[in-house]
This record gives structure tokens, sequence and C-alpha cells, in this order.
């Protein structure tokens, strides 16, 4: 139901939904500095986007308005799109330039599934972020490409393989495989099993490269790896897994799922299948609920560094089974780190939580 809302001194058109979170039409958002961004990546990563909703309508999945406000269409969002590539080349937007052409909904989180999740999660720090998102800001997590450390052959440091898709499968297309899941390899192992040595034994699989155990669980929760080997970078992207859900409660040690993976020439994010995924770029690109919110959307963020407010843009091209009934959080594209370590150095300067906006170009 459509109702008028008075947030902090504004008035706005609120929408409210059953999972708890609401999107909430500000004529004045309080969003304060310059939004620096890069306006070629963004419009790259927009043109990207804009190219999957138009070639694949049939994706009712991710293709869609979203189901968080009501009275937009697609052709809204792709229009929001279209606008990214038009604007100005410059390092930054000015708050009264988004203002002219985009209407901005407050995001407003839905902390009741976060508390539910908290309550069942084994994880100390998890059910900590969980229950201390705050009531007007969104959960921003970020996420990077892994880089790897590999080899191209089996060794005692080097000794859990990135597998392809096992070789019953092979020049199947996701219709098929359904089909026959039953038969398959990739429905039957969990990724336990998989890291005892399951696949290897029996030849049911290709070892793609050869990494460290620590660093196969990194790349399998990002979902994309980078490795120079031989002088050569080489992308690997996760293909098809193996049917078991994300379990937000568990760390990533404990996770059942598994992913098999392919090599492909860049960062890639959404797509049914690995030929129509979406080349992504760091810092403009978010991975969050496109069941829900719809692909395309784009999003600013707003927090504070010490003490100064910092603002980024990006478009939701990515997912993840993290997201799946939760309107609560985002994932933000960072760049590319070995692992927790580095990407800690690079980040730590960055919030947990942040006010967060949809944008949509003025009808």
């Amino acid at each position: 139901m459509m109702n008028i809302y008075r947030l902090i001194g504004w008035v706005c058109i609120s929408f409210s939904f059953a999972s708890q979170a609401e999107f909430v039409l500000q004529e004045t958002p309080e969003i304060i500095g310059e939004i620096s961004v890069n306006t070629a990546d963004l419009c790259d990563v927009a043109n990207n986007t804009k190219h999957y909703i138009e070639s694949f309508p049939q994706d009712k999945f991710a293709v869609h308005a979203g189901e968080v406000i009501e009275g937009i269409n697609v052709s809204r969002v792709v229009k929001t799109l279209d606008f990214l590539c038009q604007s100005p080349k410059s390092s930054s937007y000015s708050r009264d330039y988004l203002l002219q052409h985009f209407d901005f909904y407050r995001w407003l989180p839905d902390k009741q599934q976060a508390h539910q999740l908290a309550e069942q999660s084994n994880n100390a720090v998890k059910k900590r972020l969980l229950n201390n998102i705050p009531e007007k800001q969104i959960f921003i997590t970020k996420y990077y490409t892994k880089l790897l450390k590999a080899s191209d052959k089996p060794t005692a440091k080097f000794n859990q393989a990135l597998y392809a898709l096992p070789a019953d499968e092979q020049g199947m297309t996701l219709a098929e495989a359904e089909k026959n899941k039953q038969h398959l390899t990739r429905y039957q192992l969990t990724r336990q099993q998989i890291i005892n040595g399951a696949l290897l034994n029996n030849k049911l699989a290709q070892p793609l490269i050869w990494l460290t155990e620590e660093a196969l669980h990194d790349v399998l929760l990002q979902g994309t790896g980078v490795v120079d080997i031989n002088g050569k970078k080489r992308y690997f992207n996760v293909h098809r897994n193996n049917g078991i859900a994300y379990d937000y409660t568990l760390g990533k040690r404990e996770q059942s799922r598994y992913w098999y993976f392919a090599e492909v020439p860049s960062i890639l994010g959404y797509g049914k299948t690995l030929a129509e995924k979406i080349a992504i770029k760091p810092d403009v690109t978010f991975a969050g609920n496109v069941k829900q919110l719809g692909l395309g959307k784009l999003f600013l963020i707003n927090y504070l560094v010490d003490g100064k407010p910092v603002n980024n843009m990006g478009v939701l091209a990515d997912q993840g089974g993290a997201f799946d009934n939760n309107l609560f959080q985002l994932d933000f594209l960072k760049g590319s780190y070995y692992g927790w370590k580095d990407y800690y150095q690079a980040n730590k300067h960055l919030p947990d939580y942040a006010n967060t906006w949809l944008m949509l170009i003025k009808q």
C-alpha cells in the first residue's frame, strides 16, 4: 500500500512490503559532498547491464522493475542506465546535478530478517554485524576478485584443484543439466567431499589450476579468481554449483555449496550462462538481491571516513547466495587482493553501514 510517510523531517512517499524493507522517495536527500566516480567504468557497467536486460527479457528472475517500488517499469531502469553514458565525463558529480536528473529512494533495511539470521548464526562477527544494522542504513559488505598464487600442477603446497564442470556434463545446456540432475556428478558431492579428493580419485572433472585450501575457500566465496601463471594473467569465474544453497549462518569453511569454474576473458557478474554474464568493474558494481530488486538498479551510498563524507555510485550487476530473502545488504565490488589481510589493509577505513539510495531517472 502507498501512504504518506514523514521521516526525520522529510515528507515522502513510502512503499512497504512483507520483507519489512522500505524505499522512501525523498525530494531532498541528505547527501553531503561531491560524488566521486570513474564515469567511464560506470558507463561500461551500465552499458553491459543494459545489454543483458534488452537481450534476455525472458529471464524473469532478474529482468524486471523490482518488487520494492510500485509504479516503475523496466524502461525507466534502462533509461537510467542510458543516462549514465550521456552525462558529462568528469571525476565527480555534484549533488545538485544528481537532484536535477534523478529521483532518490532512501533504502531502509529489513532489520527483522537480519535479526532472525543473527539468531541462527554461529559466527560471532556475523551475528554482531547483523544485530547492529542501524534503523536507516544498509549493511555494506565488500567483495573482491581473488588474486591467486597457483600452480598448473599439484604440489605439496598447491594441493587443491579449481575444477571445470565434470566430464558427464560437458556440452550440456543448463536446462538439459537440470533435467538430468539425478544422474550428474555436479549434484552428488559436497565441498568437503571434493576437498577430500572425491573428484580427483575418480577422475570425474578436469583441474584448471591448483591452489592452497585457504585460497580455494576464498575464491569459492568471492566467485572470481585472477592468477598470473608463467607470466600470463588468467581469469576464472564460477560456472555452475552443486545445487546446495549458501547458508548465511555458517562460515566459509563450513559451507557445503561448491562451485565449478571456467576460464573467462575478464571479471564477470550476473548471467544465466557463462556466455551471457555481465562484464563488471570495481568501485562501480554492486551485488545484491537481484530477485527482488531487479537487475540494473543504480545505487548511491554515503558514509563518513575520518569525519569526511564519501559517496559511491554503482550498478546492481551481480548477485550471490547470501542475498536470498535479503533486503538489508549490498556487496560493493572492490579491487583484486590475495586475501583478507591485504584486502583489509586497503579497505579498513570503510564502514560497515551506509546511507543508501536507489536512483531512478526523473520522468
